[in-house]
């Protein structure tokens, strides 16, 4: 397994071998083979199999997804850490099902998610003041997850987190059980979950220091949320108590992680004649904002959030455009190589939301969306809350801030164009400059109280 932006190289791989046409039957005692948008590989005889071509990974994961939706199971990730009984990580079995309907009635459907809008709202509001009062670049990682994080906790636990006491014991102790999360179920991260015997290893033995990982169970006081919904129910079971907290932590893990000046200039110009200078943008506006909407799309596609997305196990052997693939093999779809492929999107490396709109005869090009969350029964349920909220994001701070090159000395420097390598790719923090736009855009930004006031 490569190491670094394994997504990039399993591109490459692809481009090298070219399209599926010289392996009638993927062996699986051999090490490695390569077939284009198909590759084989062995990890200490546990079968591995990257998708490089949507097209495929639809037939598969979605046309196919009674028999492709399992999990692989990760001695790390799952069994030592403790994510195993997660919506994401969970086998496909009865238990998940139920799990994954409560969380579809709950955020997957556009009538579930009207009534979380005003939240979104609220924080997103409450993310302009924090970036107006410290607009330091450094501290915009903390304010964005401190947003993220304050949508997800109203909406996972019906908890209003408060501005200065709340940030380390909620978000910051959230933040890093995300770190564990995301480290422990990138593929080829830890040896033991392909030598499982590795997990009986002790903590002081060289190597073994992820064995030190661990999960806690909080207390939550409870107003209308996700989960109050459930636990006024009563009488829960253990079986369904167990369900209830981990569709909770799932619903939290699932959302606390995802211009150039032309772009932001268009995108003002959209706004400002639309929503006009004197309030801020919401989510009834979108229908009338296809610029930012546009954009929010090429925001998915341009950095993909999780480029191979988390593994689907195959619960039968199966053939798939003649090639026999084993039962038990990981299916490891490249989202990245998805939506940078060139046969898809014109000039996939640039940033260009125009790509989105439709101009005179010429159509748009094929909606992120459709492969950014993943596939079949393992699609993302929370991609509406997802899609909403970096729409809030992109239309309230572009409405109200200018962003721009900071200056050194008088000189705009360019920041380098930099992403954290992982389950989850984010941008690492750069240098900039954010100032609002106008004294009426201040006093807008001023109007909202953060909870604790």
């Amino acid at each position: 397994m490569p190491q670094g932006k394994k997504w990039v190289d399993f591109a490459r791989w692809s481009e090298r071998w070219g399209r599926l046409h010289d392996l009638a039957y993927i062996n699986a005692h051999s090490n490695e083979k390569v077939a284009g948008d198909l590759i084989y590989m062995n990890l200490f005889g546990q079968p591995a199999i990257i998708v490089n071509d949507v097209d495929i990974a639809i037939a598969m994961l979605d046309k196919k997804s009674s028999i492709y939706s399992d999990r692989p199971v990760l001695v790390v990730g799952g069994q030592v850490v403790g994510f195993e009984n997660g919506v994401a990580l969970e086998r496909y079995r009865d238990r998940w099902r139920e799990k994954r309907r409560m969380m579809h009635r709950h955020i997957s459907t556009r009538s579930s998610m009207e009534k979380f809008y005003g939240a979104e709202e609220l924080e997103t509001h409450r993310l302009l003041r924090r970036i107006l009062e410290r607009p330091q670049p450094e501290l915009l990682p903390k304010h964005i997850r401190l947003t993220a994080g304050a949508i997800i906790l109203m909406i996972s636990h019906g908890y209003a987190v408060k501005e200065k006491d709340d940030y380390y014991y909620f978000v910051q102790h959230a933040d890093r059980v995300l770190t564990i999360f995301t480290e422990a179920l990138t593929p080829g991260r830890f040896l033991a979950d392909t030598l499982p015997i590795l997990r009986f290893v002790p903590e002081w033995f060289p190597g073994a220091a992820w064995k030190r990982a661990a999960t806690t169970d909080a207390s939550w006081d409870c107003v209308p949320s996700f989960t109050s919904m459930h636990l006024e129910q009563g009488n829960l079971s253990e079986d369904k108590e167990h369900m209830l907290k981990w569709v909770a932590h799932s619903i939290m893990a699932g959302g606390a992680d995802t211009v150039s000046l032309e772009v932001q200039e268009k995108a003002q110009k959209e706004l400002d004649a639309v929503v006009g200078n004197d309030r801020l943008p919401t989510i009834n506006d979108r229908s009338r904002l296809p610029y930012i909407d546009a954009t929010v799309k090429e925001v998915l596609r341009w950095n993909t959030v999780a480029p191979i997305g988390v593994s689907h196990g195959l619960v039968e052997d199966d053939i798939q455009d003649g090639y026999f693939i084993p039962k038990g093999s990981f299916i490891i779809p490249n989202i990245w190589k998805f939506l940078h492929d060139e046969q898809t999107y014109k000039d996939p490396f640039e940033f260009r939301p125009e790509r989105f709109v439709a101009s005179g005869k010429q159509g748009p090009e094929k909606d992120p969306r459709s492969a950014a969350f993943g596939f079949g029964r393992r699609v993302c349920p929370g991609l509406l809350f997802a899609d909403s909220s970096l729409f809030l994001t992109c239309a309230m701070v572009l409405s109200m801030f200018n962003i721009s090159k900071a200056t050194e000395n008088g000189v705009p420097i360019t920041p380098k164009q930099e992403y954290v390598d992982g389950l989850i790719s984010h941008p690492k923090p750069f240098n900039c400059s954010i100032k609002p736009r106008s004294d009426q855009a201040v006093a807008i930004i001023k109007s909202i109280d953060f909870v604790e006031e």
